[in-house]
């Protein structure tokens, strides 16, 4: 049995400073003052905030990591991604995925990312990209929470083998029922594909989370046919309808409605500002669109709502660092929500929001929850979306599993401070 952990002198993401976190037995056992223990391990958090870990709702582990395998995407735009991964998928290897997916793993937990739901494309027969995917959720399990969401990333009906590999790999044990009626020849076709897929949910008794109206047409309307196959299917709250990027282009009277089917079948939604900003309006000249789904206005209507990062150096998007908090960054500007009000919220879309979305057991900073939590170099929520600060600790389950100094910068100027601390600017009036 491993001693106690307990972490002094935190500030918590909702104002509470001082507080001292005893963990014990993976769990929060308490939370206000806890008095020193014999043999329990002590870290201070300086007064910096301790978060509940990251959550990334929507992810492409299979594909990461593996920018210019066979070529780059020349265009940036999904379509060529989709090409290209097609390439890749005959020249992968069981190991290789398992590899790139277990650095990408390594990279999460030096994060604070502790939790993942990432999508595995269904396409290729072999399927072995979810014999690779179910290898590392086994191998990660100790340190993070790996979601697998089945993906016909052809296209449901689309590919002539889709279907038959979609319930081959829930029968191996994947966790989620994923789609892409948008990519079906038809709207048609696309709307049988959200019956059938959330019919297949519904009688396994399983989530689901498709890549819906990711698309710059404004008559890409399949979310409305998955809030219909939801309310119809009785799956309210188990649904997650990802992307919504059509939504940026629909007429708002009919985004009005919309909005109002989405909050009676109590989806989720899970847009991805980094991709989303730089793969949508690409067919505009100016004025473009930035694509993405409309933030502010599903979360006002009660929608739930997360952030995911989607990809890292992959197939379509060149950059990423698994920070959640780029994503969080992004959705801030690209959403204009930069009053502190939303910038706060901003945080919870990277944490509770996708913890909720995702069905996470025990997920949060209340005693009783596990003891899984993150110390970062900030003062506040708001502060480490500015920052994107270091990691000073990540806890699991009561354990520091990763840790990194202070970042501090020395200076050499006549007259001025020896060093700097990013943390130190943070505005004084919060009003």
């Amino acid at each position: 049995m491993t001693s106690d952990l307990i972490v002094r002198n935190a500030t918590l993401p909702d104002g509470r400073t001082g507080q001292s976190i005893l963990c014990r037995n993976g769990r929060i056992a308490e939370i206000g003052t806890v008095p020193a223990i014999a043999g329990a391990r002590e870290i201070d958090a300086l007064g910096y905030l301790v978060s509940p870990p990251f959550v990334d709702a929507h992810f492409h582990m299979d594909a990461t990591l593996s920018l210019g395998q066979p070529r780059l995407n020349r265009s940036g735009t999904l379509l060529e991604g989709i090409a290209l991964w097609g390439e890749l998928k005959p020249l992968l290897t069981h190991e290789a995925v398992i590899e790139r997916a277990l650095r990408y793993c390594d990279l999460a937990v030096s994060q604070g990312l502790l939790a993942i739901r990432t999508h595995v494309d269904v396409c290729d027969d072999r399927l072995l990209c979810v014999e690779a995917l179910l290898d590392v959720r086994k191998k990660i399990a100790p340190y993070i929470d790996l979601q697998i969401v089945a993906f016909p990333q052809d296209g449901y009906y689309r590919s002539p083998t889709a279907a038959k590999n979609l319930e081959r790999a829930l029968d191996m044990g994947v966790d989620v029922v994923g789609g892409i009626p948008h990519f079906e020849r038809t709207m048609a076709d696309g709307a049988e594909s959200l019956k059938a897929l959330c019919e297949i949910a519904a009688k396994r008794g399983l989530l689901v989370d498709i890549h819906c109206d990711e698309t710059d047409d404004p008559m890409s309307r399949h979310v409305e046919a998955l809030a219909y196959e939801t309310q119809r299917l009785g799956l309210h709250g188990r649904v997650v309808g990802s992307h919504l990027t059509s939504m940026h282009s629909m007429d708002n009277y009919y985004v009005s409605k919309l909005m109002a089917l989405m909050v009676e079948a109590q989806l989720h939604a899970t847009p991805n500002p980094l991709i989303n900003i730089t793969i949508q309006g690409r067919h505009d000249t100016y004025p473009k669109r930035r694509g993405m789904t409309r933030v502010p206005e599903l979360r006002q209507a009660g929608i739930n709502v997360s952030f995911g990062q989607d990809c890292m150096l992959d197939p379509w998007y060149s950059l990423g660092q698994g920070d959640m908090l780029e994503a969080a960054h992004m959705g801030v500007h690209v959403a204009q929500m930069t009053s502190r009000e939303g910038m706060r919220w901003c945080f919870d879309a990277v944490t509770v929001n996708p913890a909720k979305a995702m069905h996470l057991d025990g997920y949060g900073l209340e005693k009783g929850c596990h003891a899984d939590m993150v110390v970062l170099q900030a003062g506040d929520p708001i502060e480490a979306i500015r920052l994107k600060p270091q990691r000073l600790f990540v806890v699991k389950r009561g354990e520091v599993i990763a840790e990194a100094p202070l970042r501090v910068t020395a200076l050499h100027l006549d007259g001025r401070p020896k060093a700097v601390n990013g943390a130190d600017y943070a505005p004084q009036a919060q009003g």
